[in-house]
């Protein structure tokens, strides 16, 4: 068994991983004038650990948008409920016009440099999106035109039909920020220039980022006076700084240290979010259908489901789910997989990263597998930062990622068009199939929510079928939350973490 393990170094484009130990004592120190250890009285400041530091400078169009979300900075015209339908955000209300326009109307706002949210702001934030390089996955194969109608409202007119416009704008990359976050060149800055119940006010090059309360929130005012956040990739560090009290909110709590917190202090939910191997179709051995047909077979994923994540996620069976509650009882069976090929030691590298840290483990009984099934495997671990332009440019066999299925629009047939179609953006098996773009396509242009589900489930079976993708195992999200806390959001979307109701 060949390990190749490249360790982490120091100069993140922009804040360096604050990698922490056990003991954290001092770590977490709140500003002066605010207490750490009130009792939990009005206006406590919230100590949060977050495993993925900003990647992009805080951009809103690419993976920090996330972080921005979950942290209560920006938001987009629309929100997602428990049920994945559009509910209002900065938009109290929307209706279609026809079918390729939708007005929104909107709410009485204001961004955090203190101007209002007009009609004009927001349809200059979306133009901008449309603009991005990269374009956010949330925008993949959309053209989209947002021009001011009257004092309140927005237009929003897209090249084709798109009947899942209200949930699209519910991407967290597209956030609306003010006219001054696109005042310097380059990506814009959410930092003071957002919507949301808090503001970042300083990002430290040690590894954190210290929020205020923004007291003109049009939610209300959150009840904590702000967050002082550490993004801190040990996940072992995580669960211990939970337990000696040096934190009120980890997230992404391993599953080998859920046992280490007392039950009171651990949260789990289902998610969206499925841990698969993608392997690569345009070059190397996985080019031939059979030998992507003898990795399928070699996998065992309840191996992984129960030795990995503790029982802490179920089964792959497809790219969506259980969390996704529609997705089982309209399941089509993958057809046309080719017949699997011995391996004949066929060598292969596999690659994931170590920010979740299931995910190195999940690849070695992935390895060992694959060398029973006859495959020689190198496996390779690095930092995700480290790691996605050369997984994405296909330098790699073969790749073990963890993807929200929802993520990008709260749409089932987005992560489709962007992680398995030849234009797609985020298409780490580098599939080009012309059937699965054919059913992709046909999704996308349905209308109706039963329907469009029908029509995902089958352009799912299509991709199955080319063994391009093996779902290995649904996670649920484990939280550590101090016993005082209260209004963590554990959201299946991964969208958001703390919110205005979020205390301690």
């Amino acid at each position: 068994m060949q390990v190749r393990h490249l360790s982490i170094k120091n100069g993140l484009r922009f804040l360096t991983v604050l990698v922490l130990v056990p003991g954290l004592a001092g770590c977490f120190v709140s500003p002066p004038g605010e207490s750490s250890s009130d009792g939990g009285q009005p206006g406590s400041r919230l100590r949060v650990a977050l495993a993925f530091p900003p990647a992009e400078n805080f951009s809103p169009y690419g993976a920090d948008a996330t972080l921005l979300s979950r942290l209560g900075v920006t938001e987009g015209l629309t929100a997602l409920d428990a049920n994945g339908a559009a509910t209002p955000a900065l938009a109290e209300s929307w209706r279609r016009e026809d079918g390729r326009t939708w007005r929104f109307t909107l709410r009485e706002a204001t961004f955090q440099d203190g101007t209002d949210v007009t009609p004009s702001a927001v349809a200059d934030a979306l133009t901008r999106a449309t603009k991005a390089k990269p374009l956010p996955a949330a925008l993949a194969g959309v053209t989209l035109d947002a021009e001011a109608d009257g004092s309140r409202g927005i237009r929003v007119t897209t090249g084709a039909a798109d009947p899942v416009l209200p949930m699209r704008l519910s991407s967290p990359s597209l956030a609306i920020l003010s006219p001054k976050a696109y005042a310097r060149k380059g990506a814009p800055t959410p930092v003071g220039t957002a919507t949301g119940p808090f503001e970042i006010t300083k990002v430290n090059s040690g590894g954190s980022a210290t929020l205020g309360r923004f007291d003109d929130y049009w939610g209300g005012r959150a009840h904590a006076s702000g967050i002082d956040a550490r993004f801190v990739k040990d996940g072992t560090a995580r669960a211990n700084a939970v337990r000696t009290g040096d934190v009120d909110i980890a997230e992404a709590i391993p599953v080998a240290q859920a046992a280490t917190l007392d039950e009171e202090t651990l949260k789990e939910a289902g998610t969206t979010r499925t841990t698969s191997l993608h392997l690569n179709t345009r070059s190397g051995p996985f080019k031939d259908p059979e030998l992507r047909a003898a990795a399928r077979t070699a996998v065992d994923s309840s191996v992984i489901v129960k030795g990995v994540f503790e029982g802490y996620a179920d089964p792959g069976a497809g790219v969506y789910g259980p969390a996704v509650t529609w997705a089982e009882s309209k399941r089509v069976k993958p057809t046309g997989r080719s017949d699997a090929a011995r391996p004949d030691g066929t060598r292969i590298t596999l690659a994931t990263y170590d920010n979740r840290p299931e995910l190195p483990e999940v690849a070695q009984v992935v390895q060992q597998q694959l060398e029973k099934a006859g495959f020689t495997v190198e496996l390779e671990v690095r930092e995700y930062s480290r790691l996605e332009s050369d997984a994405l440019a296909g330098k790699f066999d073969a790749f073990i990622g963890a993807r929200n299925s929802l993520l990008d629009t709260g749409d089932p047939v987005g992560i489709l068009a962007s992680d398995y179609t030849c234009g797609g953006g985020y298409n780490l098996a580098l599939l080009c199939d012309k059937d699965v773009d054919r059913a992709v396509r046909k999704a996308d242009g349905t209308d109706g929510t039963g329907e469009r589900q029908d029509a995902a489930m089958a352009a799912e079976a299509a991709v199955l079928g080319t063994d391009a993708v093996v779902p290995l195992a649904h996670q649920r999200v484990i939280a550590g939350v101090a016993p005082e806390v209260r209004g963590v959001v554990l959201d299946p979307y991964e969208r958001a973490l703390v919110g205005a109701g979020t205390r301690r």
